[in-house]
């Protein structure tokens, strides 16, 4: 059985109108064309669709039944015809961002909240992890693009700078180093020191920042997460170094921070994408709201600020 959606719609144009002249008229063919589409589908099937006489159209059973089916593929097959023009207009699909956590709830909710007021049919898929893993997703394909740091350059990747947020010391409320303006890493390293998770790219610019000024200091303890780190801190177990942007999620008023001096260091976080790899058009789109926010100057957490 080999029916085309040509004749299934031509089958349905005549059982819906239980004529051959009206369904003609409707589809801007000849009768004889509309009868002989028909009498190839009836061949196709192997049985008869329709009783016919000089002024009736009626449906057999098995008319009955194909004209269920019929119309069950002629709608699936326009509905689907209009997602895909929808996708391809930049209406619709799905928009894959690779980035880390602090990024993620810091700096991407106000931007999806634009992006989905403009385009409710598209949907956002945040793949959060650690730069490493971060990366890989864009190089493999499984992301659009990534909002991360970049660490070793590859031919393979193409980035534009974002966001620039320097280093700041993350104390306990009351900790002595709390009455400086701005804390040294050397200052730093004489205290109990809380790490970040030795996948983390804060961890891997901390430590070179300890490294630069001879004053590597095992940590007292280590978390992946920032909030956790941050939990601790609060506690009075320790102190700590973190960037700027990921303020946000350390418990309000439980911490303090200061600027980090001696060396000032900063990361860099970049939209990287696909060298030579075309977006999609929602994919586009998205990045063009990521822009927006950052003309306008959206905010961002104290020591940090957008790049160009």
């Amino acid at each position: 059985m080999d029916a085309s959606l040509r004749q299934l719609a031509a089958y349905a144009a005549v059982a819906k109108a239980a004529s051959f002249t009206a369904a003609a008229a409707e589809l801007h063919v000849s009768q004889s064309s509309l009868s002989r589409t028909v009498a190839e589908l009836e061949r196709s099937f192997g049985g008869q669709l329709l009783e016919r006489d000089t002024r009736n159209v009626t449906l057999t059973p098995a008319g009955v039944e194909a004209l269920r089916i019929a119309e069950q593929i002629i709608n699936a097959h326009r509905a689907g015809m209009r997602e895909l023009q929808q996708f391809m207009l930049g209406g619709a699909g799905t928009v894959s961002v690779a980035t880390m956590p602090s990024v993620a709830a810091v700096v991407l909710p106000q931007v999806i909240s634009t992006f989905k007021q403009r385009r409710p049919n598209v949907s956002v898929q945040i793949m959060d992890g650690l730069e490493r893993s971060v990366l890989d997703r864009v190089a493999s394909g499984e992301a659009d693009f990534a909002i991360c740091t970049v660490g070793s350059p590859s031919r393979l990747l193409e980035h534009r700078p974002l966001v620039r947020d320097r280093f700041v010391a993350v104390l306990p409320a009351n900790h002595p180093l709390t009455t400086h303006d701005q804390v040294t890493w050397r200052e730093l390293a004489e205290e109990s020191f809380l790490a970040v998770g030795t996948n983390s790219s804060a961890r891997r610019l901390a430590d070179a920042a300890f490294a630069q000024v001879d004053a590597y200091t095992a940590p007292a303890a280590e978390a992946s997460s920032v909030a956790t780190v941050g939990g601790l801190v609060a506690a009075g177990l320790g102190v700590s170094a973190i960037p700027a942007l990921v303020l946000p999620l350390m418990a309000p008023g439980s911490v303090e921070h200061r600027p980090l001096v001696d060396p000032v260091v900063e990361r860099h976080l970049d939209i990287v994408q696909r060298s030579k790899q075309r977006l999609s058009l929602v994919a586009q789109h998205f990045l063009e709201v990521l822009d927006e926010a950052r003309d306008q100057g959206l905010p961002l957490s104290e020591g940090a600020a957008w790049a160009r």
